[in-house]
Parts: structure tokens; sequence; C-alpha cells
């Protein structure tokens, strides 16, 4: 099949879900856990053209055209904390590059080695609708599915219990000593007087 251009032809007038231009330069793809949910980040070098975009779940953040230095950074925001992300672009050799993604000033895998160590994650299942709990225990805000949960908090016997609702279910996350200086505090979610188990991000 002939055409008078060379664009490719799709069945039914069907467009890619991407251009071809877009695929060729998309060069890195991150997934990032924040309290707030799990957010993809993309980015696109173009090392002829010096286009470079940033795209935040799928969202356009940065789109610079006809940039003569091919190296640098990329700053924006990510999330509903606006978290500071950074893309670093460093010439490796020739006209290879490499392309690492900073959160809060770290490396990725050290901010997910020591946001593991700052926050309890939970996934669940109610009403036919998945849930994803997260405790920042430096501030003991809890978030579920990307919003920020209003919670109460008591004393109880052997800790501390911070009460939130999912839809009609109570919830709440119990913390109590370890009785290990090692260990320190164990949180666990309750969910409908049922102990939810941790995922580890």
């Amino acid at each position: 099949m002939a055409s008078g251009d060379d664009s490719p032809i799709f069945e039914d007038d069907e467009s890619p879900p991407y251009s071809l231009e877009k695929m060729t330069d998309l060069v890195a793809v991150w997934e990032v856990a924040l309290s707030d949910g799990v957010h993809k980040i993309e980015f696109e070098h173009g090392t002829t053209s010096g286009k470079r975009v940033v795209y935040v779940d799928g969202k356009e953040v940065i789109r610079k055209e006809w940039m003569f230095k091919l190296v640098g950074k990329e700053t924006f925001c990510v999330g509903a904390a606006k978290t500071k992300a950074t893309i670093n672009i460093d010439a490796v050799s020739g006209f290879a590059y490499e392309y690492t993604l900073e959160i809060n000033g770290k490396s990725l895998k050290k901010y997910m080695e020591n946001r593991s160590k700052t926050t309890n994650t939970w996934v669940l299942h109610l009403d036919s609708e998945d849930f994803r709990v997260v405790l920042e225990k430096d501030t003991l805000d809890v978030w579920c599915n990307g919003k920020k949960m209003e919670t109460a908090g008591e004393f109880v016997d052997d800790g501390t219990e911070t009460h939130f609702n999912i839809g009609n279910h109570d919830c709440y996350i119990k913390a109590v000593s370890s009785g290990k200086r090692k260990e320190g505090i164990i949180h666990s979610l309750i969910v409908d007087n049922r102990e939810i188990p941790e995922i580890v991000e």
C-alpha cells in the first residue's frame, strides 16, 4: 500500500496513543511511591533537537525545545505534597547520556530506603475497591488513595490508636512499643477489627 507521504497508515483512522517522535525520545521512566500514591515520571530527551519533556502521571509538566546544552538538570514537583524532584542529565561517553532521578535532594534509591524507615504502607480491598493507606511516622499523617485523612488519636493501655474511616469501615493504626530499641514502635492497621498485613515499597 503506497501513500503520497511518509506518515504511517492506521486501520480505521486510529492514531497511536503516543506519537512516533515521542517514542523515539523517551529515555527514562521511573515509578515513585509517595504518601499520596505511586507516581509515574517519564522523561524525553531529544539529543538532536535539544528537546526536554517531563511527564508526571501522563501530564506534561516541563517542555523545553532547542536546548543547545544537552546536559544539565530539570526540577519539578510531584504529588499532593509538591515533593521536589530533579532529573540529572550527564554525558557518559560520546553521545551517550545517563539520566538519574533525585527526590528531595536524594537519589531515588536513597530516598526510598529512607522512606521505608519513615512510613508504613498497607494495601487492602474493601467494597470492590483497592485502597492504599500510608502512615507518615514523623508527622503521624494518614493518607488513603492520595487524600490526607482526618484522624483522631487516643491513648490506650499498651500504646496509641489513630482512628479514621474508609467509607463505612472503622479503621485505626495501633502503635505499640516493640520492647527492643532497634525496632522501636510497631504500627499495625486494623480495619473492622481485622489486622491488615503491611507491604514493603
